[in-house]
């Protein structure tokens, strides 16, 4: 296969096949407990089977169904170890071994994108792509004046095959329940598609690496590569030479995944405070650490704005939950529009629901583990398949302001569990969340300025 497939005929057929699958793993589950396997081993084998079906499905369309399992694998840390396996095994088959375009192809995007005399800007160029991501792929190449660069070439149609993809991909949310029990995938399927779009747009990526770039040019912690050409579905950047991420999950010792993740979280949450903007795709392929420790950070598609007042919200609700008084946490709800305006629910439930998500900023060193991830997956199971009238799980809402956010540093959270990493996360909070240090909201009297 060398471009998105981009009839629409075989792209649905293909997303169409994933129900299909699933419903008949379903009744092979269904048969072998009639024989007397026990349930829950039937329920694994069916999600093994599924993460595999799914993940084969979605690396072969690449495009936004690739986007989606992009997405997903954030959470695997969060899955049964006997799921977690086979699962990150599918994953990583799809974030690295998605098959490539021809050299010809590429040759006539190059053209299109930057003139056809533009073999005269790059001293050396390898026709071997040197990683795939979700709508397009990329090459390493030695620009004309000497510097070795990356060069971002997005696949043909693939506009048109990631708008055909999501009038269908809602499909995928009969696969997920099996997968993840309790994820709202509607929402986060929407919220793809816009960001997508963004995304499919070189100069808006252009404009906000580069915004990065500035913001983070000479830091001792960070490594963001210039722009150095765009045009069309072409971009060309200083490359990035270093150990992906997803290998300091497999192989790093505990010291290399401890920095990582708190480089990674730091990157995250000083973006809104250095340039107004939020990295909002943080899976582990975007990220390489470099040989004089610094973090590397790549893929600005999916930026997002963070204006200074949501910044002084999402430290000031931060801060509440850690000092975690029932009523101030559902007032604070209230306020920022998660609770729906005429629910009526117990604000001792609503901060049990809080603490977990609050817990590594009320303490001076806190781990991200998967066992961790898992505890708090299992909790909010039971928030999430609550039927009840009344359930607390119906007065919840993300607002749209937040949706972004809440994509960025989930799945910050989850890389961290993957990393298995302890770092002083409260201190970096006090450091770049105004609204969360304490002495800073007037609103709060002595005491709880005292606590925070």
């Amino acid at each position: 296969m060398s471009d998105i497939p981009r009839r629409a005929v075989t792209r649905t057929a293909k997303l169409a096949s994933l129900p299909l699958g699933f419903a008949g793993r379903t009744a092979l589950g269904l048969g072998k407990r009639s024989v007397g396997r026990p349930a829950e081993a039937v329920a694994l084998e069916v999600q093994r089977r599924t993460a595999e079906q799914l993940f084969a499905v979605l690396g072969e369309l690449k495009g936004g169904a690739m986007k989606v399992g992009q997405l997903l694998s954030i959470f695997e840390a969060g899955l049964p170890e006997e799921v977690a396996g086979p699962f990150r095994a599918s994953l990583t088959r799809l974030q690295e071994a998605a098959p490539p375009m021809p050299a010809a192809t590429t040759h006539r995007v190059l053209a299109e994108g930057l003139g056809e005399d533009w073999p005269a800007m790059f001293a050396e160029f390898d026709d071997r792509p040197a990683a795939a991501a979700s709508i397009g792929q990329v090459h390493k190449a030695v620009w004309h004046d000497g510097r070795t660069v990356a060069v971002k070439v997005q696949y043909p149609g693939a506009a048109r095959a990631l708008m055909s993809d999501f009038n269908q991909i809602s499909r995928l949310s009969r696969l997920v329940t099996p997968l993840f029990p309790g994820v709202e995938v509607k929402p986060v399927i929407a919220d793809l598609k816009r960001r997508l779009e963004k995304e499919l747009d070189y100069v808006d990526e252009a404009r906000a690496q580069t915004a990065f770039h500035d913001a983070y040019d000479g830091d001792p912690d960070f490594a963001v590569p210039a722009v150095v050409a765009q045009s069309g579905n072409v971009l060309v950047t200083e490359w990035l030479e270093g150990t992906p991420l997803a290998r300091v999950i497999a192989e790093g010792d505990q010291e290399a995944r401890d920095r990582a993740g708190l480089l990674l979280f730091r990157f995250l949450l000083s973006g809104p405070a250095r340039c107004e903007m939020i990295h909002i795709d943080p899976h582990p392929g975007n990220f390489r650490m470099l040989d004089d420790g610094r973090l590397g950070v790549m893929d600005f598609g999916g930026a997002a704005r963070v204006p200074a007042e949501l910044q002084w919200s999402i430290g000031r609700l931060l801060r509440i939950g850690t000092l975690g008084d029932p009523d101030d946490i559902v007032d604070a709800l209230f306020e920022e529009g998660f609770l729906i305006g005429d629910a009526e629910v117990d604000p001792d439930e609503v901060a049990a629901l809080v603490a977990p998500h609050a817990a590594p900023f009320a303490v001076e060193r806190f781990r991200y583990s998967r066992e961790w991830l898992r505890e708090q997956t299992s909790r909010g199971l039971g928030l999430a398949s609550d039927l009840r009238p009344g359930a607390l799980a119906r007065a919840f809402r993300l607002p749209p302001q937040y949706l972004a956010l809440s994509r960025a540093l989930s799945g910050c959270g989850g890389v961290l569990c993957q990393l298995e990493a302890e770092g002083e996360y409260r201190a970096e909070a006090v450091r770049w969340l105004p609204g969360f240090s304490a002495g800073t909201d007037p609103d709060l009297d002595d005491q709880e300025q005292v606590t925070a």
